[in-house]
């Protein structure tokens, strides 16, 4: 089934009439939700050979990926400051399709994913619905793993529960290279959103927020976030996250 962008609620399937999302009234023209196999995606129909891009947190690309995963080979994890047995807070202010929250809640961090698009928050409360109903995850991941739509500057400064330990930023940015994944996700998302061009202002109240740290994730080639030079820097082998410890 396709859903038009501009659709009424009403026409939504059942799930997604209760979504807190609200209804999508624009998008880039081509763009459309694709409700398909009881999988909700983001099809962009001018490249009719390309999939649509979905949340699936039970893929096996996925799946292998956190079972590989530690602590230690994490370069995530180190920037996060996870120790292991631990139940750190971290809030994903730009959450995105999951997958780097995800990987963090595999490693025994408590996520809460913020997202501003509604699109975007669209697929990720499918995946999420598929991910609880599938139980491959466990009884407590929709308390380990919890999705809260809405402008991330607003959420972070009008914060009314606990303080986290950490705030993750994974802005969108231009990218240089060629890859699959820039020509099919990236790609739409920048169609459908552009760039995160307010980014910068996000890190002051990220900064007051956060108990421990606040991690930017970047491109290697990408300037520091609103200027402010990091505390340390961990790099992987395609980003470098850029840690700002706090003492809030």
């Amino acid at each position: 089934m396709i859903i038009p962008l501009y659709t009424h609620a009403e026409t939504l399937p059942d799930f997604l009439q209760t979504s807190d999302f609200g209804v999508v009234d624009s998008t880039p023209e081509g763009l459309s939700l694709v409700f398909d196999n009881d999988i909700l995606g983001l099809k962009d129909f001018s490249q009719p050979k390309v999939g649509a891009v979905i949340v699936d947190f039970t893929a096996d690309a996925i799946a292998y990926r956190a079972s590989r995963s530690s602590i230690k080979n994490e370069a995530i994890a180190k920037a996060a400051g996870l120790k292991g047995n631990t139940e750190t807070h971290i809030i994903d202010a730009t959450a995105g399709l999951g997958r780097d929250s995800f990987m963090l809640m595999t490693l025994g961090a408590q996520v809460s994913m913020l997202e501003r698009s509604p699109v975007v928050a669209a697929l990720l409360q499918d995946g999420l619905r598929r991910a609880e109903a599938s139980r491959q995850l466990g009884p407590d991941f929709t308390q380990r793993l919890q999705f809260k739509p809405g402008q991330a500057y607003t959420l972070l400064t009008e914060w009314h529960e606990p303080k986290p330990d950490v705030i993750y930023l994974d802005p969108m940015f231009p990218h240089k290279k060629k890859s699959a994944l820039v020509k099919k996700e990236m790609r739409l998302f920048q169609q459908l959103l552009g760039h995160d061009e307010d980014a910068d202002v996000l890190l002051p109240p990220a900064l007051t927020l956060a108990q421990k740290r606040v991690v930017v994730k970047r491109p290697d080639y990408a300037p520091f976030l609103a200027g402010e030079t990091p505390s340390m820097q961990i790099k992987s082998k395609k980003h470098r996250f850029d840690v700002y410890l706090t003492n809030a």
